[in-house]
């Protein structure tokens, strides 16, 4: 239910007027799938071409990804090592990213927000 809740927040962001799109530097927050454990950290998000390219530190770790989207949201596979995964997000229109995301094969998500630095 809650995955549809965010689908559906996610196409009402869509009909919105214009918002900025997701190229900045964030504070990011987070809950991992599963455990629901939480992590802190900062992401960056620099335009490469037609698509994003994505970066998260968190925890002595760095995240590599790369995202395709819009104004209203933002699609992002990512690598750490061994560990791969996706995420989706949603501009809510005051330029804070809320989003979900699993790890490759997982059967469980995480939820992150990226409020700017």
């Amino acid at each position: 239910m809650r995955l549809i809740a965010m689908i559906l927040t996610f196409v009402s962001l869509a009909a919105g007027g214009a918002i900025a799109d997701p190229v900045g530097s964030y504070n990011v927050e987070g809950t991992n799938p599963g455990s629901g454990s939480s992590y802190r950290g900062t992401v960056a998000v620099e335009k490469t071409g037609q698509t994003f390219s994505v970066t998260w530190e968190i925890g002595g770790s760095r995240y590599v990804g790369t995202g395709i989207g819009d104004n209203n949201f933002l699609a992002v596979g990512y690598r750490s090592g061994n560990t791969t995964g996706l995420a989706l997000y949603g501009n809510d229109g005051k330029g804070i990213w809320v989003g979900i995301w699993a790890y490759g094969g997982g059967r469980e998500v995480g939820n992150e927000r990226w409020t700017p630095r």
